[in-house]
């Protein structure tokens, strides 16, 4: 997070230095009276340009926002499936009920200490892959006896196909994020909708030179905040494995050593 924070703060400022610069550069170029003489035509062509990239950034910001919560909610769905699968195990018979628990504990201790760290580099844990076959292999050696043990077979089955599902889900999401064309349009849209202020007669210059600081600014924080939030699980705010650790606290809590 602090990373995240110390990379955004040097954008947000390179970007207002240069903004600025731009300004004072074109102020130097194009005399004053010009730029006033022509701020009607000016001011409707803008009105245009603002128009489409606040939109193309709403909706960017939207998408990766729901993105964000959407890798949250899947995460805590397949935690909350492996406490199930756990839960149900209690259940069945020895041996069967021991194997199905240990495992069902080994792929959650595998995914909070292995397979988060290594999806910050963009990969997935071989052996939290490993832990998830065997744990569903330790449920499909039970073989029921009576109706009860085959619905609770049946149950055991369908968490088991949960965190599956949710568990490739997550993988997906690590590395699936906003297409880099989407991001050439959002850079020089922004680049264009703090330049085509340069434009505009505006006195005092300082005056011109706050607003366009004001607009860098704000264009530059929305596009880290955008970058930051694009990928879930490998970036500064990166979905933590809270839901993971509450299951190995919950079952720990249940007398699990």
């Amino acid at each position: 997070m602090l990373i995240a924070f110390l990379y955004g703060l040097l954008i947000v400022v390179i970007s207002v230095v240069l903004a600025v610069a731009g300004l004072r550069l074109v102020q130097r170029l194009v005399p004053l009276p010009k730029r006033e003489r022509n701020n009607t035509a000016t001011g409707g062509i803008y009105a245009a340009l603002y128009v489409m990239f606040g939109v193309s950034v709403g909706f960017s910001l939207f998408l990766t926002w729901q993105q964000y919560n959407t890798a949250r909610q899947v995460a805590k769905n397949e935690a909350v499936a492996v406490e199930q699968v756990y839960r149900l195990a209690d259940r069945l018979p020895e041996p069967n009920r021991s194997r199905v628990q240990d495992q069902a504990i080994s792929y959650t201790r595998s995914v909070v200490e292995e397979e988060w760290p290594s999806m910050r580099k963009g990969e997935e844990s071989p052996r939290a892959k490993a832990r998830l076959g065997e744990l569903r292999r330790s449920v499909q050696d039970f073989q029921p006896q009576t109706d009860s043990q085959s619905d609770l077979y049946s149950e055991s089955l369908a968490e088991l196909d949960e965190v599956e599902a949710n568990r490739e889900l997550r993988l997906l999401a690590v590395n699936e994020g906003i297409p880099y064309m989407v991001w050439i349009v959002l850079v020089i849209g922004g680049v264009l909708t703090v330049a085509f202020t340069y434009l505009f007669g505006i006195e005092p210059a300082w005056l011109h030179a706050v607003a366009v600081a004001g607009l860098a600014l704000m264009v530059s924080l929305v596009l880290h905040v955008i970058g930051v939030l694009d990928y879930p699980f490998n970036s500064g705010v990166q979905v933590q494995p809270d839901a993971f650790e509450q299951v190995l606290s919950a079952i720990r809590g249940g007398g699990e050593p």
